[in-house]
């Protein structure tokens, strides 16, 4: 099991912005809502031990992280499907997103060891992202299974869980909830007074992740 260690302070674009500092601002519905993801992670109820290790180091290469501390996507990803928090659609030739999940991860673990001989948990970084670009790269289906819905079935997921948890508004610039005390200063370079300034706005996220890896 592996949990986030202390919640970054700042970050390199917004330095000194905290999301969850404004909670006091918040009614207590959305102040339960937001609390509850960064407070002790819920235990795993749908993954199994192994696919809980699959899923953390398949959201690890769709986020980009490789460092602690990290967001418990894979947490909030297994409440979702423990209690059935679906978008409420799936594609057609798709299983259902909780049977989806635990086909996509076996496969990930059986294309991993034909190739490397190894779990994809266990392969190194490097072959982890070798067996993920073989499978973005698929035009048509993958281990029966439309290799692209496929994809955006772990972005989806993924990305619908990094950016509700308060440590990636810090790192977006978002100051949290408008409800119910709002937004007054809309408009362009227009911040209200608990919003902090871009201090590198000329920074391209995607070039500096890529020369991080």
């Amino acid at each position: 099991m592996r949990l986030p260690l202390e919640q970054p302070a700042g970050g390199e674009r917004y330095p000194g912005l905290d999301a969850m500092a404004q909670s006091r601002h918040w009614d207590a519905a959305t102040t339960s809502v937001v609390a509850a993801r960064v407070g002790i992670p819920l235990d795993i109820r749908f993954f199994t031990r192994h696919e809980e290790a699959t899923a953390n180091a398949l959201c690890d290469h769709l986020l980009g992280q490789r460092e602690d501390p990290r967001v418990p996507v894979v947490r909030m990803i297994d409440t979702r499907l423990t209690e059935g928090l679906s978008d409420g659609w799936h594609h057609e030739d798709m299983p259902r997103d909780d049977e989806a999940w635990r086909q996509t991860l076996a496969c990930l673990d059986d294309d991993t060891s034909e190739a490397f001989g190894a779990s994809f948990e266990d392969a190194s970084w490097e072959d982890q992202e070798a067996v993920l670009r073989a499978v973005q790269g698929t035009q048509g289906y993958w281990h029966g299974m439309p290799a692209g819905s496929v994809w955006g079935l772990w972005t989806r997921y993924a990305d619908s869980a990094f950016y509700a948890h308060p440590w990636a508004w810090d790192e977006i610039g978002f100051g949290g909830p408008a409800y119910p005390r709002g937004y007054k200063n809309l408009g362009i370079d227009r911040l209200d007074p608990f919003e902090v300034k871009d201090a590198r706005p000329g920074l391209d996220p995607i070039r500096a992740t890529r020369s991080r890896g």
